[in-house]
């Protein structure tokens, strides 16, 4: 009887170990994705060597000797200087990356200030890196996003003074200037260097160029009007 319940409690125990590594496997996997993106730093900083771009590297850019690291390594100027806005678009971005600012390598986070003429618009684009928050600091904004396949739902808003909004990583979203002045806004981006692709020069504008059939199928339109479409590709 002696030897059942020793068994007995043997197998509890292994049953309830089990569970626990169960448990403690599904935790880990979970951290490891919350942190897929930007894997936690296993020093104080890794100021970007932007001088020794041939150096081989897997995510972010390589380490400065932390010896030779100074102040301005993580300093930047600028941002209360307002864009020109004198393109066909009427808006301008002044980004603050890690290529502004080489401490930022390995820390997950980037900003921008974006102008906008009166009725300038950000046309629609994503970060392929980050998530975006965004906040207005002057004027009347119109912005928005599009949710992926198949609901396509467009999710917009219009945004005053002081008002913050979401955009969700990697999905399309776009700003206008509803108002009846020059806006600006600034962005903090959950990466180093986010990236950016816009819609229309990527698909319009790409090197080398997408085939004008395939997308004229795509679009429902005749050679003529991709031909023209591609020339109008403008970058800013």
């Amino acid at each position: 009887m002696l030897h059942v319940v020793i068994w007995i409690f043997i197998l509890q125990t292994m049953a309830t170990l089990v569970i626990l590594f169960t448990l403690l496997a599904a935790f880990s996997l979970s951290i490891r994705g919350v942190f897929s993106f930007e894997p936690a730093p296993l020093q104080d900083f890794c100021v970007a060597d932007q001088s020794n771009q041939g150096t081989v590297r897997v995510n972010g850019m390589a380490c400065k000797n932390p010896l030779f690291v100074q102040a301005d390594d993580f300093f930047y100027s600028g941002l209360h200087i307002a864009g020109d806005t004198g393109n066909s678009y009427g808006y301008r971005v002044n980004p603050v990356t890690v290529y502004q600012i080489p401490g930022l390598n390995t820390l997950g986070l980037s900003m921008m200030r974006i102008d906008y003429a009166l009725w300038g618009s950000n046309p629609p684009h994503t970060h392929p890196r980050a998530t975006e928050i965004f906040t207005v600091l002057e004027g009347t904004l119109q912005v928005g996003f599009i949710t992926s396949d198949p609901q396509n739902r467009l999710i917009t808003k219009v945004l005053q003074r002081g008002d913050v909004f979401v955009f969700p990583v990697g999905l399309v979203h776009f700003q206008r200037n509803m108002g009846h002045s020059n806006a600006t806004a600034i962005a903090a981006l959950s990466s180093q260097n986010p990236g950016v692709i816009s819609i229309t020069n990527s698909i319009f504008g790409s090197t080398p160029p997408i085939a004008t059939e395939i997308l004229a199928q795509a679009f429902g339109v005749d050679n003529k009007t991709v031909h023209m479409l591609k020339k109008k590709s403008i970058h800013v």
